[in-house]
């Protein structure tokens, strides 16, 4: 079990997913929490990492690290979308065995599923078909972070976990026009409509798509869980490599219906408008939660109310967010 003055790492402490559980962390008591900047550690340098590991030498190490972005991103940029999430996860888990770092979490992405996957999707589909064209390079980063996590357990008997979170939103997004995920994209765009009294919201795609959607804080909580749960109780639920577990709501809602939502909760009056020529991306993407619940675990915070606490953050950091 944690202790609170367990040393823990938390990788990416900056962005939404990170700052999230840095937040949730100091939240359950946790006091003894350590963190580097970009600036401060460039985390595709595999000697700077090492270094760091071992002069620091965590109890916990957390990745929440990664280059990510919605589909225009990673179709656009996808070099960097697989060089960069590749050399920040090789570095860091292999840091942390040879720093000796017994315990890691692993937070990887819901796009690793094929394209095609039966839904609700178990973790066993993963690797059994064919990925998302426009993420590919991203997902195929995230497997190998799964499997280098699996390897590690293997052959050296670390407890390194891995989860897969659904779609996440919330506070400390990227609000980004082009690089952003869904969520925070139709938050400006009705925002900045609203506020121009535009007559209609252009959204991507067809509206058809289903999509689930965790917020952060739900998120958050569920990693701490995770890297909570006794080795053996884990165990009983995935194998012994302690390979990935599905994290998310268990229910869907179609662009469409998500595009209304934030329409109403920004308060924008005009109408949407759905750019068929544009990607609508892997037609349907449930997570399998069983495995979740079955360790103890559901998400508390519903659609609505975290579009809501995710658009306030939003209206108090207006200012700082840049095209």
């Amino acid at each position: 079990m944690m202790n609170s003055n367990d040393k823990i790492y938390v990788a990416g402490h900056n962005g939404m997913v990170g700052s999230a559980i840095v937040r949730k962390l100091h939240e359950k008591g946790f006091l003894n929490i350590i963190s580097r900047s970009s600036t401060e550690l460039d985390l595709t340098n595999q000697l700077n990492v090492h270094n760091f590991l071992q002069d620091e030498s965590p109890d916990y190490v957390i990745i929440a690290a990664a280059k990510v972005g919605g589909i225009y991103a990673n179709d656009s940029y996808p070099a960097e979308f697989i060089y960069q999430n590749l050399m920040i996860e090789a570095n860091l888990i292999h840091g942390s065995y040879l720093a000796g770092v017994n315990k890691l979490l692993f937070l990887g992405s819901s796009c690793i599923y094929p394209k095609e996957s039966q839904q609700p999707i178990k973790e066993d589909y993963l690797l059994s078909g064919h990925l998302e064209s426009t993420n590919e390079p991203y997902a195929i980063a995230k497997i190998a972070g799964i499997k280098l996590c699996e390897s590690y357990n293997r052959q050296y008997g670390t407890d390194y976990r891995s989860i897969m979170p659904t779609n996440l939103y919330g506070p400390n997004d990227n609000f980004h026009l082009k690089k952003s995920h869904v969520i925070p994209a139709l938050i400006r765009k009705f925002h900045e409509a609203k506020v121009e009294n535009k007559p209609f919201v252009e959204v991507w795609g067809s509206g058809k798509p289903m999509r689930e959607f965790l917020h952060i804080d739900d998120m958050a909580d569920a990693s701490i869980h995770i890297m909570d749960i006794d080795k053996k109780i884990l165990e009983s639920e995935v194998d012994s490599m302690l390979s990935h577990i599905n994290i998310g709501t268990g229910a869907d809602i179609t662009i469409k219906d998500v595009a209304q939502t934030v329409k109403e909760v920004v308060g924008f009056c005009g109408e949407i408008v759905f750019n068929t020529k544009m990607p609508d991306g892997t037609k349907r993407k449930l997570l399998d939660v069983s495995k979740m619940e079955n360790l103890g675990w559901k998400p508390v915070i519903a659609l609505k109310d975290g579009l809501k606490d995710t658009y306030e953050w939003f209206l108090e950091n207006n200012k700082k967010l840049r095209e």
